[in-house]
């Protein structure tokens, strides 16, 4: 059975969950802050749901101690009408799994509290003090998402922060390998100690193995003192090595020794530095491949690999790119001191429609520039400047422009209609996933859409007349 906390002024949502979620969940109703408090001290809370709505008089205190709550790491759902929906988006970027308008649907909450449920069960961490600061909150405040993609990375960076084993960060470039590992760094016993990022591709190969394990004066031709190398400066703190896939096969036996002996030396040097930093690994290649080719040490390979976490590409997880806009459009906005609002749905429909293969250091970019553009309090589709990539959306506009000039039963007509039922029966097929029905047609999510929109207004799910398919 799923034990539900329910935060609420609202005396008829107690009754109305209760009888309408199922048999599989309790729902405990607190008002107050000493409610909640005594309710999560006595563990009979697996999730939360934090409803906004309030009195005036104590909104501002429901909404700090509702951070205070997502802080303690027990997943929360937010509830909240229209009128706060940016100050319900604000919790969901702090580490809240989801919101729900309000009043709620019943299958959009009962699959929220599913999911947070399975988020809860795979960590059970102790419940923190609700008086101490938000400090591990800041520490992911960089991970945005509420998409399983994004969760599933959340529960495995949850799980190694306080591991002595090496991970292995791979992904795309851009999709937030650094942010990954110094989360990891952040939420462990480690946070107070050197967080040391080292990007191994950038260093040349006659230098790497002095800039990582330091020098002695007269090691090398030029070396005019002694000095420590990334190894030493991390000391008791966290080691980030970007790009190990970049090393050279030379470089990679010694990294191999230091990770088998647990201690180095400097260059020049014969004393032994025992190796006390926790490392971190990342790279955007395919080191199983890099192996197969004999590019990449296979004994080393395993040494890194313990534990890997994957960080999947923006298009895989569209749903959250209006959480991760607003999280940048907030952070410019201020830093170029323009104020910004929000984003008009058409701009958020193009930045869903991209497949942004630059990631989110590409949607970072966009936003950058859609602000500098703007001329109003909104960014607007006019605002942001997509590059056209695909070829085949092209050939879309080739075939209908044609196609609107031609006899119904000529082939570019004929072609059209059948790419539509393409696209319209794949996302029927899908239960109107429409990123799992691109990917069943091998096209893009931003192809799948034009060509939905050239179907007939017709309903995608006979029995859900009038509802939105989903992203």
């Amino acid at each position: 059975m799923i034990k539900i906390g329910l935060y609420s002024e609202d005396r008829t949502l107690h009754p109305l969950l209760s009888s309408t979620l199922g048999k599989e969940f309790q729902v405990a109703l607190e008002s107050d802050e000493a409610g909640m408090s005594l309710l999560l001290s006595s563990g009979a809370c697996d999730v939360l749901i934090l409803d906004l709505n309030s009195s005036r008089e104590s909104f501002q205190d429901r909404i700090e101690f509702s951070r205070r709550l997502i802080a303690t790491n027990i997943p929360a759902v937010v509830l909240a009408d229209d009128s706060l929906r940016l100050t319900a988006q604000e919790l969901v970027d702090l580490g809240a799994l989801g919101y729900c308008r309000k009043p709620p649907s019943i299958r959009d909450i009962k699959t929220l509290l599913g999911r947070a449920f399975e988020s809860s069960s795979i960590i059970k961490q102790p419940v923190q003090s609700l008086q101490r600061p938000v400090e591990k909150a800041a520490a992911c405040d960089q991970l945005l998402g509420t998409s399983a993609q994004m969760q599933r990375v959340f529960q495995l960076v949850r799980r190694v922060t306080n591991l002595n084993a090496s991970v292995l960060v791979t992904g795309e470039s851009g999709t937030g390998k650094e942010l990954i590992a110094r989360a990891i760094h952040n939420l462990g016993s480690r946070s107070n100690r050197p967080f040391v990022a080292v990007s191994c591709g950038a260093i040349p190969e006659t230098l790497i193995e002095a800039e990582l394990f330091g020098h002695e004066k007269g090691a090398f031709t030029g070396t005019v003192g002694s000095r420590e190398g990334y190894f030493e400066q991390a000391g008791d703190g966290t080691l980030f090595l970007d790009e190990i896939g970049d090393l050279s096969l030379f470089t990679q036996v010694k990294l191999l020794r230091v990770l088998q002996q647990m201690e180095f030396s400097r260059l020049g040097s014969s004393r032994l530095i025992p190796l006390r930093a926790r490392l971190i690994f990342a790279t955007h290649q395919d080191l199983d491949k890099l192996v197969a080719e004999g590019k990449f040490r296979q004994d080393l390979f395993y040494r890194i690999n313990v534990m890997r976490i994957e960080a999947p590409p923006l298009q895989d997880h569209p749903e959250d790119i209006p959480t991760i806009a607003r999280h940048f459009l907030r952070r410019y906005s201020e830093m170029f001191q323009k104020p910004m609002e929000d984003f008009d749905p058409e701009a958020l429909t193009m930045l869903q429609d991209y497949p942004w293969p630059g990631n989110v250091r590409e949607l970072e970019n966009v936003i950058q520039r859609a602000i500098i553009l703007a001329t109003e309090t909104n960014i607007r589709a006019e605002d942001l400047t997509l590059p056209i990539q695909e070829d085949d959306g092209a050939d879309l506009d080739d075939v209908v422009n044609i196609a609107d000039y031609q006899p119904v039963n000529s082939f570019e007509r004929q072609l059209r209609e059948y790419k539509i039922k393409l696209a319209v029966s794949a996302v029927r097929e899908n239960n109107g996933n429409k990123t799992l029905a691109a990917r069943s047609l091998c096209i893009s999510r931003a192809y799948l859409h034009r060509l939905i929109r050239l179907a007939e207004p017709e309903p995608l799910f006979e029995s859900d007349l009038g509802k939105r398919v989903t992203a």
